[in-house]
């Protein structure tokens, strides 16, 4: 078994994908932190935190796209980083830790939704190069 996949175009688009959509909305949450706050009802301070773990998360994966060949584990890491968002994204609404407008509740949804639908292409991908690599 080998500790590294080969790269197919399907997993190299979703990675793609991701890396910009992670870094477009991080930099927007990041540099915006305060206006965003106050339209979504979330703190500037999460907002901030998030898009610079977005923006950092958004190199790696990118940096990963560019690769023919990926270390299992760290196609893993992008895997399962994404589900947690999506997770926690939704754990964070339901536990009253903060109360967002509408807006921030959609905008919440929304984005746990696109990052758990990467996820779950990651993980296609993962497998189909796994089946590829054996």
């Amino acid at each position: 078994m080998s500790s590294s996949v080969p790269v197919s175009s399907f997993l190299h688009r979703v990675l793609l994908a991701d890396a910009v959509l992670s870094g477009a909305t991080g930099l927007l949450m990041a540099v915006a932190a305060a206006p965003l706050g106050r339209l979504l009802g979330l703190s500037p301070v999460l907002l901030l935190a998030a898009g610079v773990i977005c923006v950092g998360f958004a190199a790696l994966v990118g940096a990963l796209a560019r690769r023919d060949r990926i270390a299992r584990g760290l196609l893993w890491f992008v895997v399962v980083g994404n589900a947690m968002w999506a997770i926690d994204s939704v754990v964070l609404l339901i536990t009253g830790w903060v109360d967002p407008t509408v807006l921030g509740i959609a905008f919440v949804l929304f984005q746990a939704a696109v990052v758990a639908v990467l996820a779950e292409l990651q993980f296609m991908g993962l497998r189909r190069a796994a089946l590829t690599a054996a």
